[in-house]
């Protein structure tokens, strides 16, 4: 069965910024960098798609459990399941 819609479906509100900073996003955000063991939260930047987790996870606190290219791997718990999740760094959050 095909399915309907796409990545960011039902997200307007989940991945809406306000008004005053909409195009807009941080340079340090974009360029931060974390360390192994980093604990980060899941905060999509709307203005950025590329490396985008799926808005499921929106929210959610992780670990930093690695590097690939610029993006960073974050374990986090979904129910009692440990799922890995590759996520540029303009979408999280140090804690």
């Amino acid at each position: 069965m095909q399915r309907i819609g796409g990545f960011r479906r039902k997200t307007r509100s989940k991945l809406r910024k306000n008004f005053r900073n909409k195009g807009k996003f941080s340079i340090r955000r974009y360029f931060q960098s974390f360390e192994k063991g980093d604990i980060v939260y899941l905060v999509a930047e709307p203005a950025v798609q590329g490396g985008m987790y799926y808005p499921r996870f929106h929210g959610k606190a992780g670990k930093i459990k690695g590097k690939q290219g610029n993006c960073y791997f974050v374990e986090i718990k979904d129910q009692n399941k440990t799922k890995s999740l590759l996520v540029h760094p303009v979408h999280l959050k140090k804690s």
